[in-house]
Parts: structure tokens; sequence; C-alpha cells
């Protein structure tokens, strides 16, 4: 009877987390897409430290949903220990949101805005956050801490499904030129607007290239 009065939250949301692992799981070859679609953009100077900055954290997010509802549908026999799992999965999220923070700043091949930032950095963040305290107080009280951990696994999942989807929409929809200028190293910018520059000048459009009299 203790063994069942244990277990029994658990077993309660068993359906909650077969879905939410399952679909992150399924939803991580979407990454396997945006990355495909990348490679075909041409090589980038900087474009593994954006990938590292706005990519790879996606698959982190839905292994770490996987991760968590996996851990959450295993027969436990004390909560304290699953507990201590997941917050073990939150303070390593947080650790890695800092990771990625740091790479959004160093690399210079895209210019984040201020939808960016709170999709790849401040929400994950307070999804990891979640876990933590869900993990430190299920323990003692299961029921609102699997509500917690719910809804942070459900925010990574919709994190990593809105982040790929932007990127996807931003690989479609922005001109080539634009793609290249964000990759073009800032020096060969300068020169390439200069360019642009001496080309509209009258010299230029003069047929000969002589200044009309």
């Amino acid at each position: 009877m203790l063994h069942l009065a244990v277990v029994s939250p658990l077993e309660a949301w068993g359906n909650f987390y077969v879905i939410v692992g399952s679909s992150a799981g399924a939803l991580t070859g979407l990454q396997f897409v945006v990355m495909t679609l990348i490679a075909q953009t041409g090589p980038g100077r900087s474009r593994g430290e954006t990938i590292s900055a706005f990519g790879t954290p996606n698959v982190v997010h839905f292994c770490a949903a996987l991760l968590v509802a996996a851990i959450l549908s295993a027969p436990w026999t004390h909560l304290q220990y699953a507990g201590l799992a997941v917050a073990g999965c939150g303070v390593l999220g947080v650790g890695y949101s800092i990771v990625v923070l740091r790479r959004a700043l160093r690399q210079n091949s895209y210019r984040p805005v201020f939808e960016d930032w709170m999709w790849h950095t401040f929400l994950p963040l307070l999804a990891y956050l979640a876990l933590f305290v869900a993990g430190a107080a299920l323990g003692r009280r299961p029921g609102g801490a699997l509500f917690v951990a719910g809804t942070a696994l459900l925010l990574l999942v919709f994190v990593g499904i809105h982040n790929a989807w932007d990127t996807v929409t931003y690989l479609m929809t922005a001109p080539p030129m634009r793609r290249e200028a964000a990759e073009r190293p800032p020096e060969r910018r300068d020169a390439a607007g200069a360019g642009a520059i001496a080309a509209d000048s009258p010299r230029s459009s003069d047929s000969g290239g002589r200044l009309p009299s």
C-alpha cells in the first residue's frame, strides 16, 4: 500500500510524459532538416559559432525534454531520487543556457533582436530553472512539482519548434545577398559598400568610365 501511495503521482502523469517524450524525440529530426537547409546556403566564415548559438541548443532542448520524461516515467520507489535526477537536469540546463548566451554574444554572423534573445536564451533558462525547482520539491509536494515539470518540458519543446521554424523561414525568405552580407567579415562589408557607392556614381554610370562634359 505504501508503495502504491508513493508511485501513484507519477503513474497519473504517465500518458503525458509518454506523449511529450515521444514528441521531443521525433521533433529532433526537425533540426536535421534545418541543418540541411543551412548547408545548402554555402559556407560561412563564422557559421560554426552561429550554429552553436542558435542551432545546436534546439537539439539539446528536445533531448532534455526526452530525458526528463524518461526519468519521470521510470518506476521509482522514492520520489526523492527522481527529484534529484530532475533537479540535476535543471542545473545542467541552466549552465548550458549560460554557455549559449556567451556564444550568442561572441558570434558576429547574425545580429539578434529582442525576440531572438527571448526564445533562444531567456525562455530556455526559465524552463531549466523550473525543472530545478520541480525536482527539488518533488519529494515534498509531488502534485505541484509535477505540474511545474510538465510546464517546463512543454516550454522546452515549444522553444525548440519555434527556433527551428524561425531558422527555416529566415533561410527561405531572406534574399541571398542579405545572407551573404550578414556572413561577410566587417572589412569586406565596408569594401562591398564602397563598391556599391562607386557603382551608383555618375563616373561609373557614364559609358567609357568618363565624366560627362
